[in-house]
């Protein structure tokens, strides 16, 4: 058996070289490394310098409470049914907008609830909620 005959080199090479293209793109990383920074501060300009602090406003709660009888409860004060509709359109004339949470009582008619809901929605009031307890298994 001798090896390096003719017929061994005549078979063809079957793996890839990829030193090239490595160094190819070691070459193309070199480059863009070295012009990025350059591109990027191309252009000079004086921005305004403007301090920014968090706002820390978060808007009050106002829970409108109607009891069994109908009775309407404005932070556990009692107020007449003539009396709601200005309350309601002073909070909606504030600035941020409170919340208006309503607590109706599982006796009450609906009606009065639905009442106070209008009159919400007609003063301007965004932001309205209902609050219920879990029920107990």
């Amino acid at each position: 058996m001798a090896f390096g005959t003719q017929d061994d080199t005549d078979e063809v090479m079957n793996e890839i070289n990829v030193t090239p293209m490595v160094d190819v793109m070691l070459v193309l990383l070199i480059i863009f490394i070295i012009t990025v920074p350059v591109m990027k501060h191309s252009v000079n300009i004086d921005l305004p310098r403007a301090s920014s602090q968090p706002q820390d406003i978060k808007p009050q709660t106002v829970r409108l409470s109607v009891d069994a009888d109908g009775q309407y409860f404005w932070n556990e004060r009692r107020i007449g049914e003539g009396e709601l509709p200005a309350l309601l359109r002073a909070e909606a004339a504030r600035d941020p907008q409170p919340d208006l949470h309503i607590r109706g009582d599982k006796a009450v008619r609906y009606e009065k609830v639905a009442q106070a809901m209008a009159a919400a929605q007609q003063a301007g009031l965004r932001k309205i909620g209902f609050i219920m307890e879990p029920r107990q298994p």
